[in-house]
């Protein structure tokens, strides 16, 4: 399947499973829901694996272990932020991990006292995406909602770093099938601790079953499209593909929860995908001139 389509299927299925959380908040804490994805996610990647014979063992257990951590933090944050915000808000805010990754670019340098040969633009397209997020947080949330606000925008501040850290693995030959295992494991681990320490697992329903079914088949196999996707594509046009998963996102939720949509709102959404682009587009030339620089 061609990089393109793997990513307009990995986008929807991304927003699908917002819903099936959403719906599942009303009868599960997040915790619960990262536990249950984390199980889902290992098991199916076991059997895939042995399928087509891949190994699980890696000989970089430390690269996983952190990519686990920055990883499943992020996913607890974006699971309890779809629970207290509207669908298509929510996943705005996750989406905002290409900014995310064009400030810690400008911070690293500032850092190395490099600051000089920092490109405007970078700095124009994280101005231009928080201002963004101003637009999209103020006509959608309340003052008892500005707390899951929070959530979803550290939740994408801590999937850009995840994000760096796949990068990592993939340069160092790990296949997109053990890195979604491991992170799996991560969010089982991390998940039932959360549960333990929050009171324990709720009982279940036929459909509060199906549900937490469908968002770990969802999300694994998104996941893998996705990393595939940008393994065999150009990471520009994946980044604006992925950009669907906010329109659908939205989509299903004025059609399914009623969620509200302003000029203000929309106008927000704009400008973090344009943002989110320009940052895309910079940080990875930034990216490849340090890996290749350029022949003096």
């Amino acid at each position: 399947m061609p990089a393109p389509l793997l990513m307009i299927c990995a986008s929807l299925l991304f927003s699908v499973m917002g819903v099936c959380v959403k719906l599942a908040s009303a009868q599960y804490a997040a915790g619960e829901i990262v536990f249950y994805r984390g199980i889902v996610g290992a098991l199916f990647i076991v059997a895939l694996s042995r399928w087509r014979g891949v190994a699980l063992r890696t000989s970089v257990p430390a690269m996983h272990f952190w990519r686990s951590v920055s990883g499943v933090m992020a996913l607890c944050l974006w699971f309890y932020s779809i629970g207290g915000l509207p669908l298509g808000t929510a996943m705005t805010l996750n989406y905002m991990s290409s900014v995310w990754m064009a400030l810690f670019l400008i911070g690293g340098s500032v850092l190395m006292g490099s600051a000089s040969g920092i490109d405007g633009r970078l700095v124009a397209a994280v101005v231009v995406g928080f201002g963004g997020v101003a637009l999209v947080l103020r006509p959608t949330i309340d003052e008892r909602q500005v707390w899951y606000g929070l959530c979803g925008l550290m939740s994408g501040m801590l999937a850009a770093l995840a994000y760096l850290q796949v990068t990592a693995l993939g340069r160092a030959g790990e296949p997109e099938s053990r890195i979604v295992f491991y992170f799996s494991l991560g969010g089982m681990v991390a998940g039932a601790g959360t549960t333990a320490w929050t009171g324990g697992l709720h009982g279940h329903t036929w459909a509060g079953a199906a549900l937490l079914l469908s968002i770990g088949l969802l999300a694994t196999v998104a996941q893998l499209m996705m990393t595939r996707a940008y393994a065999i594509g150009r990471t520009l046009g994946n980044a604006a593909l992925q950009y669907l998963g906010i329109a659908f996102s939205f989509g299903f939720g004025v059609w399914l929860f009623d969620d509200p949509i302003t000029a203000s709102a929309f106008a927000g959404v704009v400008l973090i995908v344009g943002a989110g682009l320009v940052a895309t587009r910079m940080s990875s030339r930034v990216v490849a001139a340090t890996v290749h620089p350029a022949d003096s």
